[in-house]
């Protein structure tokens, strides 16, 4: 398990990326699931990724203060251009390529951003609809961009990778600067903003790396976008922290088969996650009345006695616990919004104990664009306006 005693711990994500590195370099840091393999990284691997991206922005232009906006679902490359942009002192704004597309074209444009990562050709349909030209759009996914220029601008991942230099980039990132803002339309569409800082970040990470007792031995699935603070501030810190493998489905269609052949340790949902895996049991329990129905009934009851725990556990419990992907789960944690009663009982019916952690962050109107530059870095000015 990892143990923080004293203030010469690292101070950002990307200097723990860093630590990571050279006490595990060899150990499993991403794996992610493509064309039904497991794809995997080691966070030596992973940190010389995330200097090598860095060197290429830095050269392209991207100074501390700088935003890269990300469109993507969770992937390696999405992580690895965030940490990227920490390392140069700028801030990586999250934004999810699950929101409809209008309100994200809308966003866009007001956001007019010169820096983007977007997964693929729909998020840079979604660019083009905004009629926005960033200075440097980079891309992971090539397939249907057939028709996308390949020339200045924008750049595959991969490619970006490849440009080799003996440049290497400062780490610039500081502890009480923007690590992750997230931005969503607001009452009479007008832009609102969260921005949380490393230090914020990585104070929350520890909370939870010690009330969990999180450590190397760990597995977590991301399933969904980070385009939610609490997912930055209870798996992505907490990850870097306490140095578990991180692990992304193939798709969002395969993220339950990919969850229930993992088993992981740890998974950090939302209201959304728990309440969708409820309703697929429920969907799939036997009809009413029949006995089949009666003995899953029999086995989840609130307070079992001697025999149904034990049981129930091997007829009814653990199996549904194996359909969930919850079989190996100890680290049940919710991010935000309470679950309903049913959703909770069912959960615990299971021996799931499901544990709430808020997302403290506040939305507010930001500063006026653009906002003001202190000795080349942008304000963090999150009051509202």
């Amino acid at each position: 398990m990892a143990t923080f005693t004293d203030n010469s711990q690292p101070g950002t994500l990307p200097q723990w990326l860093q630590q990571q590195a050279r006490q595990q370099g060899l150990g499993i840091a991403l794996r992610h699931k493509r064309l039904g393999v497991w794809q995997v990284r080691t966070w030596g691997q992973l940190a010389a990724e995330v200097e090598q991206l860095a060197a290429a922005l830095q050269v392209r232009g991207f100074v501390p203060g700088a935003s890269l906006v990300i469109v993507s679902r969770p992937r390696p490359e999405a992580l690895i251009a965030a940490l990227a942009a920490q390392w140069l002192g700028g801030v990586a704004v999250l934004l999810d390529p699950l929101e409809a597309a209008p309100a994200q074209v809308t966003l866009l444009r007001e956001l007019h951003t010169e820096w983007v990562f977007a997964e693929g050709h729909e998020e840079i349909q979604r660019l083009r609809a905004a009629g926005l030209t960033p200075r440097l759009l980079i891309y992971a996914d090539g397939r249907g961009l057939a028709q996308v220029s390949q020339a200045g601008d924008t750049l595959a991942f991969a490619q970006l990778l490849q440009q080799r230099s003996d440049h290497r980039p400062e780490l610039q990132a500081r502890a009480e600067r923007t690590a992750f803002a997230f931005y969503r339309l607001g009452a009479g569409q007008r832009i609102e903003q969260q921005r949380i800082s490393h230090a914020e970040l990585l104070q929350d990470g520890r909370r939870l790396v010690h009330s969990e007792q999180l450590g190397r031995q760990d597995e977590a699935l991301a399933a969904r976008a980070f385009a939610a603070g609490g997912h930055a501030r209870y798996l992505l810190a907490p990850w870097l922290m306490a140095g578990f493998r991180l692990n992304f489905p193939e798709n969002l269609a395969t993220r339950d088969q990919d969850r229930r052949e993992l088993g992981p340790t740890l998974v950090a949902g939302t209201r959304a996650t728990y309440e969708r895996l409820h309703a697929q049991v429920q969907a799939r329990l036997p009809a009413p009345g029949s006995w089949r129905r009666r003995l899953v009934e029999w086995a989840l009851v609130a307070h079992p006695g001697a025999l149904q725990r034990s049981l129930g556990y091997w007829l009814i419990r653990r199996p549904l616990r194996d359909v969930l992907g919850f079989s190996r789960t100890r680290a049940p944690l919710l991010v935000g919004e309470a679950l309903a009663p049913p959703t909770l009982a069912f959960f615990r019916a299971l021996a799931i104990e499901v544990r709430t952690w808020p997302d403290p962050a506040q939305w507010h109107r930001p500063v006026p664009w653009p906002a003001p530059l202190i000795n080349g870095w942008i304000e963090d000015n999150t009051q509202p306006a």
